[in-house]
């Protein structure tokens, strides 16, 4: 009997998950039960990462005990400073914090003595501390690129508010910090994509969540996966212009180019997400009187429907959302850690709760049994 090769895991369900899914009926990406896009208008980042970890959104009790922990634990260790400091500033600002998180895990002394990797409260208060300081890891991954000390981070601001403040050295406009928060509820979190897998495949050898989340961001680091929003940017500044959507896409699907920020392997009726994130990029054109951004967003999105009927995800409207911004093309997939780093840890510690060896066969097609020849 031949057996089944599914390249890529296609169609492949390899577990149970309690953390996300997609509704076909709705087309609705739901974190807990709850749809993304509701989460997004209703609730802060810090409650969505609260509800991911735990299952259920936080009451007023526990969103303050919580919003005391992370803040408490948002400045970094100068060791991580130094190790940052000592990396080329060529170095892609990805590789900067895959680095820096791999420094955090060296530095967290229980893992020196602790070997109960199963351990849920362990594993959650190494999380809310990669979730607290990500965003000071990632802002200052741009400000070193532009010659800026690092910003301290405030105990009196919100997260989202917090992380623009450490990148910019203040704090936006109320329009600003909500579109940010917008995005970072919408990238948290989505099922057994390249990245989270990685990290389940990881931690079911038992190893620690930093090596987990490294493997993770190594994954998300390419292009197919979430790189794809940053070259949705470059996208944006080839084409210039409006007027030259058009023929610039005719251009590249002539070449057979892959065009980035279009199509995903899951939705089959478009990217829940992108109605929501299109909204909060169409705030921040507003506000930044950028109508050309909007108007080149729409020539692109619809010349690829009409050639390939093929709809925007969540990468096509965050690119021009977190330009717009002000952040560097460079740092919009570490903006993308900084956000899933809660999907990927409410996962690390489900595979944990029932653990079981990620460990797939291959079908082998090389030569059959030989002898090394005789000298």
């Amino acid at each position: 009997m031949t057996e089944e090769i599914r390249k890529g895991l296609a169609g492949v369900v390899v577990d149970r998950t309690a953390v996300s899914k997609v509704n076909p009926e709705t087309n609705s990406l739901l974190y807990r039960g709850y749809p993304v896009q509701q989460l997004a208008e209703r609730c802060t980042f810090e409650e969505v990462a609260y509800l991911l970890w735990h299952g259920e959104l936080p009451t007023d009790a526990q969103a303050l005990e919580f919003q005391e922990l992370e803040r408490s634990l948002r400045p970094l260790d100068g060791t991580v400073k130094a190790a940052i400091d000592a990396l080329p500033l060529e170095a892609h600002p990805m590789d900067v914090v895959r680095t820096a998180v791999s420094v955090l895990g060296a530095l967290d002394g229980t893992l020196q003595t602790d070997r109960t990797w199963i351990d849920r409260d362990l594993t959650q208060e190494r999380s809310i501390r990669l979730f607290a300081q990500l965003p000071a890891i990632v802002a200052y991954a741009q400000r070193r690129l532009r010659g800026e000390h690092p910003v301290e981070p405030r105990d009196d601001l919100a997260y989202s508010a917090n992380f623009l403040h450490m990148t910019f050295g203040e704090v936006p406009e109320k329009v600003v910090v909500d579109a940010f928060d917008v995005s970072m509820i919408l990238y948290a979190e989505h099922s057994f994509n390249a990245s989270t897998f990685t990290a389940r495949v990881i931690a079911s050898t038992l190893s620690d969540v930093y090596s987990a989340v490294t493997g993770a961001i190594g994954a998300l680091k390419g292009p197919l996966h979430g790189g794809a929003n940053e070259a949705v940017q470059h996208v944006f500044e080839e084409v210039g212009e409006a007027a030259g959507a058009q023929a610039w896409l005719d251009a590249a699907l002539a070449d057979k180019r892959k065009i980035m920020g279009f199509g995903h392997r899951v939705y089959k009726n478009g990217d829940s997400r992108v109605p929501t994130m299109k909204q909060a990029l169409g705030t921040l054109v507003e506000h930044y009187d950028r109508p050309e951004v909007l108007a080149l967003y729409e020539a692109l999105e619809q010349a690829m429907e009409s050639a390939k009927s093929i709809k925007p995800n969540l990468d096509y409207p965050s690119g021009p959302a977190y330009n717009l911004m002000g952040f560097d093309t460079e740092i919009f997939t570490p903006l993308f850690i900084a956000a899933r780093i809660t999907g990927w840890t409410a996962h690390v510690m489900e595979q944990l709760a029932a653990n079981a060896l990620i460990r797939p066969l291959s079908l082998y097609d090389g030569p059959e049994e030989r002898e090394v020849p005789r000298a």
